[in-house]
């Protein structure tokens, strides 16, 4: 599956290229996904405890396809490794098996998207 949404990335950042914001890749991929019939959710509030107390913070992953799939955009020069230890921890927190850090900021999205699993990866269905 994270490939056919890799593939709906590509086709948002063809169609409107590199340098605008976030926000705007998240809608335009948001609406690629869904017309291709994915069940997605937005800006998905990860839970946060320490001990016994419940922590309200903002933590919210960008995107979440198929709730198997979180996807983490970026408009960045480059990735570094907190953006990285970013989408690990929301994959942790939300017990999703697979992840997909995109930076759109590039010429070649392809070549900037990192792929991440997790504890929670089984040979999911396709």
């Amino acid at each position: 599956m994270s490939y056919d949404v890799l593939g709906c990335a590509i086709n948002v950042h063809r169609e409107v290229g590199p340098g605008l914001l976030e926000s705007v890749y998240q809608k335009c991929l948001i609406h690629e996904l869904k017309s291709k019939g994915f069940k997605v959710m937005q800006q998905v509030k990860a839970p946060l405890f320490y001990k016994d107390l419940r922590l309200e913070v903002e933590l919210k992953a960008d995107i979440i396809v198929n709730e198997s799939v979180i996807i983490e955009l970026k408009t960045v020069d480059c990735l570094l490794p907190v953006h990285e230890a970013q989408i690990l921890t929301y994959m942790r927190l939300l017990k999703i098996p697979q992840g997909l850090l995109m930076n759109f900021y590039s010429d070649n999205l392809s070549k900037n998207k990192i792929p991440l699993v997790n504890e929670y990866f089984k040979a999911l269905p396709e």
